[in-house]
């Protein structure tokens, strides 16, 4: 079966003056089209370098990458944005406060631009038009947060990469943009990488999880599966964890 993206034996090591410190040990990865696949772990698992080195901003020591089948190991930002697009946690400081919404979101498209497309992306995400005047020093985190999912999509990407994009959130804007993106996947067959170290958040918007630790892969697999019956305990930790800050 053909992957829309896949990583094999991936590995990258971070030194310091007094140690080396290796962030991924051959992880394998794959996202099939229209999937929602969640990268769970703490703090230092390593599911953020999984995502800088999936989208080019950091170069894995080894390893292979493939969109479609065509391997892009080592190529950066400026060509992977042609196929998947980054959203931050830190959504305000993701745009250039020089510039107007509507500034930032027209020049991430590769084609001609299309304002009626562009407010059309807008309802998509729950954001009145209105807003594109505005700064992003000017919005909410959430509104700034949904902008960026309307500029990934407005730029064509097959693929979204989302790093902890509701940590910084509200509730009631966590459940916002879990909502659009549930959304998205169901009308646009998105496809998206979330990382979280909320398994429970992971549970609600996902169809497969994989658990990381120190840099490697400890468990995978469908949602219901990793949740109802784990077989690590790394997994069994994060699932207690989350249960008891429910409570």
């Amino acid at each position: 079966m053909e992957h829309i993206l896949k990583g094999i034996n991936l590995n990258k090591t971070f030194g310091t003056k007094d140690q080396n410190i290796q962030a991924l040990k051959d992880v394998d990865f794959y996202l099939d089209e229209g999937e929602l696949l969640g990268i769970a772990g703490e703090s230092g698992s390593g599911k953020s370098t999984l995502l800088n080195v999936i989208s080019g901003l950091i170069r894995p020591d080894s390893g292979e990458l493939f969109y479609r089948e065509q391997e892009y190991t080592g190529k950066d930002p400026a060509h992977t944005g042609r196929f998947l697009q980054m959203i931050f946690q830190d959504a305000k400081s993701s745009f250039d406060p020089r510039f107007t919404m509507e500034c930032s979101l027209l020049e991430s498209r590769r084609k001609k631009t299309d304002r009626d497309a562009l407010c059309g992306i807008l309802k998509e995400v729950g954001l009145d038009e209105k807003l594109l005047k505005r700064k992003a020093s000017e919005l909410s985190g959430g509104q700034c947060q949904r902008m960026s999912i309307a500029r990934a999509l407005y730029s064509e990407a097959d693929i979204l990469l989302c790093d902890e994009i509701t940590s910084a959130l509200d509730v009631s804007s966590q459940a916002q943009v879990v909502e659009i993106l549930k959304k998205l996947n169901v009308e646009r067959k998105l496809s998206a990488i979330f990382v979280s170290h909320d398994i429970a958040l992971l549970s609600t918007l996902c169809t497969r999880i994989m658990v990381m630790k120190d840099g490697q892969v400890v468990e995978q697999g469908l949602t219901t599966d990793v949740i109802g019956t784990p077989g690590n305990e790394y997994t069994k930790l994060l699932i207690e964890s989350a249960r008891k800050q429910s409570l």
